[in-house]
Order: structure tokens, then C-alpha cells, then sequence
């Protein structure tokens, strides 16, 4: 708490509100009293200027294109760690030391199987259904097979919870995909870390031995450290809104689940594919970049600018890095809609119009790229955000739900609607 008050006046009136200070990042004026001491509510959509709760996970600083997990650049721990040990940072708030990892990696191994009869729920869906419906419906009824993990109040439970979601929902994600293209469900393995099984689970069959590229399980696995968390964006709150209500964990990542599904949080990347197809080849360019400037045309240029980054999202640069490495391992540099990605972020780059608005590129822009590149579909593209940030999630809930101060949520409203009235006999109505 610092020594600095605000000062609200309505009229007559005038009250002193505190300034809180984080560590770093813009103060915030603490309302939390307002509506007691004055009675009156703030309006602002979105909560676009609204501190929701105290965090200590993730910072986001969107005007200087910074991202931290507990502090570290995002950029580090994508180039020098690897998922699970963001895992750790982001549940446990340091980075593991060598025995710690090794734990960690082997109770998350061991894990990662899930109870036998969860795969009948996946033949209760129809062939035709979206991986995310089955996803939503899969991670929702994790509470009916897990009694031993949902007691909110006990320490323990809460870590076993965490465990099992970090565990399993590689192995729920890809049976969803399996289920969905009509392959065998493939078990996981204890001697494959844990991107590289995610994509041996995904693309082995019975019939064939299947070896897992390192390349581009490195770029699953930095694909997945790059979606961990972003802090209160609009799935982690409703994770959020629903653990405040003391839902049990797998409730409330389903619910987070359900959020993210929207194109335009966790399908963003899917429109960024599709965009580029659009466009088809480097000399329709300009035709869309003029699309993109006329008011009148409805047209958006997907992947560019982001709802809290006004500088180049520090997560993009890492992507393109991956992107490349991708293509060039599996010989795809010439792959067309890279040709067009990378055209196209030169001129957003340089032109006035974008650089002005700044709409840079953001991860979606490269992200779709690469995972169709290792052979995904785009309806699974919003899965494997799902799977990445299912961490990010859980390490909310957790301390929301360790944080003394954390009450039910409760948004306040602006009505509009129609005054106080009697209610008339049917017969007097007009």
C-alpha cells in the first residue's frame, strides 16, 4: 500500500481513495469500498481499466511489448527452458532447482494416463462434433472420475488437481483429435518428454512404428510455453469467476475451456490461417491492405494488434523464429502463405496506416502456420491453446483461491431498463 490517495468528487462531495502500487506496471485506485462509502458503482466495459484481483503470475507491459512469467522474460524461458519447467515457475513462483525438476517431470509422467472408462465418453459425441465441444465436455466430467481432488479447502487436493490437469490434458486433447479424424486412441509414454508425446499421441498408429522429429517437438514444446498464460485475459477470468464461487477445478477449467473456444480469444489464430489463404499469393496484397484501410469495407486484417499489446508482441518474434525452423526441417520455406505472412508483415510494418494504429503482428499471425505445418487441422489449433494454458489457469485458480481477501464475483451493472411499474390485468394492457 503506498502514501498516495485519489480524490473523487461529485458535487459538494469529495472522498479519498487509496492508491495501491504493484511492483511494477501502473498504480491502481482501490474502489473496492466505493459503492459503501458513496453509493455509486464505475462503468467500464470490458474491465478494460479494472485491476479484478492481486496476481503475482504473469505481467504484461503492452506499450513496451513485455511479457514475464514470475518475472522472467518470456523470450528466456522459451529459448533456454522448455514447457514443464514453466509449469513449475508459473504453480510454484521459482524456477525448479535440478531434484525439484526431476520430480516435477516424473509426477507429471506418471499421470499422464486417464481412467479407463473416460474414453467411453468420447464414442457419446457425434464423429462430426468440434474437438472443443468434446474437450468442454471431457474436462467437465474429470470431477466425476477425480472424488479425491475436488475439495477446494484441502492444500493437497489442490495440488494433486493441478498435477492431474497438467498431466492428462495432453492425453484428453489427443484423443479428442483422434477421435475426430477416426484413428485409435494412442496411449501415452513414459519415455517421451512431454511435448513429444503429445505429438506421438497425436500421430502414431498400431499399424506403424512412429519416431518423433525433435524439431519440431521443440517447437510444440515452445509453442506451449508461449501460450501458458497472459495474465486476465477473458478465459483466465472466467476461470477465475467461476473458482470464486467454489466450483471445483475441473468445473472451472471446463468453464475456461468454453471461454477460449471464441474466435475472437482462442480462435484467433484459426481466422489468421484463413486470412492468409484468403489472400493467396503475394501480388493480391495491396488489394487487401486497401481493404483493410476503407471504413466501409468490413474486412480485418486478422493477427495484427492486440487487445493489450500496442508494441510487437514479444511472443510473435519467437513464433516467427519457430515458424521458420518448422518449414525448413519439414522443406516447406516455399509454402506459400509464409511467403504471403512475411510479405505482409513488412508493409504492415512500414506502412503508416498500421504503424500509426499499431497493429502489429501478433502470435496468432504465425501460430497457425506452424501448427497446420505439423499436420493439424485448424479446428484442433484452439485445443492445443486449451492445453498450453490449462497451466496458466490453474496456477490462477490456485492463488485465487489461497488469496484471503478473494470473495465471490459480483459485477455491478448500469441499468437502463424501465422504471418501477405496476403490473396490469391482461384486459388493460395495451
Amino acid at each position: 500500500m503506498s502514501d498516495k490517495t485519489a480524490k473523487l468528487t461529485i458535487g459538494d462531495e469529495t472522498w479519498d481513495l487509496n492508491v495501491r502500487e504493484g511492483s511494477v506496471g501502473p498504480d491502481v485506485i482501490d474502489i473496492g469500498a466505493l459503492y459503501k462509502d458513496t453509493g455509486r458503482f464505475t462503468y467500464d466495459p470490458g474491465f478494460t481499466s479494472t485491476a479484478s484481483c492481486e496476481s503475482k503470475i504473469t505481467y504484461i507491459d503492452g506499450d513496451q511489448g513485455t511479457l514475464l512469467y514470475r518475472g522472467y522474460p518470456i523470450e528466456q524461458l522459451a529459448e533456454h527452458g522448455d514447457f514443464l519447467e514453466s509449469c513449475y515457475l508459473l504453480l510454484y513462483g521459482e524456477l525448479p532447482t535440478r531434484a525439484q525438476k526431476d520430480d516435477f517431470v516424473h509426477r507429471v509422467t506418471y499421470h499422464t494416463m486417464v481412467h479407463e472408462q473416460m474414453t467411453r465418453f468420447y464414442s457419446g459425441f457425434r464423429r462430426d462434433a468440434h474437438p472443443m465441444a468434446v474437450m468442454t465436455g471431457i474436462v467437465g466430467a474429470m470431477s466425476a472420475f477425480y472424488h479425491d481432488s475436488t475439495d477446494i479447502t484441502d492444500p493437497h487436493q489442490r495440488m494433486i488437481a493441478s498435477l492431474r490437469m497438467v498431466a492428462k490434458m495432453p492425453t484428453i486433447a489427443a484423443m479428442a483429435y483422434k477421435y475426430h479424424i477416426g484413428q485409435p486412441f494412442v496411449f501415452p509414454r513414459n519415455d517421451l518428454d512431454y511435448a513429444a508425446n503429445f505429438l506421438h499421441m497425436c500421430f502414431a498408429v498400431p499399424c506403424e512404428d512412429y519416431k518423433v522429429n525433435p524439431v519440431l517437438a521443440r517447437a510444440m514444446d515452445r509453442i506451449f510455453i508461449l501460450h501458458a498464460d497472459h495474465e486476465q485475459n477473458a478465459s483466465t477470468s472466467t476461470v477465475r469467476l467461476a473458482g470464486s464461487s467454489g466450483a471445483n477445478p475441473f468445473a472451472c477449467i471446463a468453464a475456461g475451456i468454453a471461454c477460449l473456444w471464441g474466435p475472437a480469444h482462442g480462435g484467433a489464430n484459426e481466422a489468421a490461417l484463413n486470412m492468409l489463404s484468403e489472400i493467396g499469393s503475394v501480388d493480391r496484397i495491396p488489394e487487401f491492405i486497401a481493404r483493410a484501410k476503407d471504413k466501409d469495407d468490413p474486412f480485418r486484417l486478422m493477427g495484427f494488434g492486440h487487445r493489450v499489446y500496442k508494441n510487437y508482441d514479444p511472443r510473435a518474434r519467437i513464433m516467427q523464429k519457430t515458424t521458420h525452423e518448422v518449414l525448413a526441417e519439414l522443406g516447406h520455406q516455399d509454402d506459400p502463405l509464409l511467403q504471403v505472412a512475411m510479405e505482409l508483415e513488412k508493409i504492415a510494418l512500414s506502412d503508416e496506416y498500421f504503424v500509426e494504429k499499431k497493429l502489429y503482428p501478433n502470435i496468432d499471425f504465425y501460430s497457425g502456420i506452424t501448427l497446420r505445418a505439423l499436420g493439424f487441422p485448424t479446428t484442433m489449433f484452439t485445443v492445443l491453446f486449451a492445453l498450453a494454458r490449462t497451466v496458466g489457469w490453474i496456477a490462477q485458480w490456485k492463488e485465487m483461491v489461497e488469496d484471503p481477501s478473494q470473495r465471490i464475483g459480483r459485477p455491478r451493472q448500469l441499468y437502463t431498463g424501465a422504471a418501477p411499474r405496476d403490473y396490469l390485468p391482461i384486459d388493460q394492457r395495451r
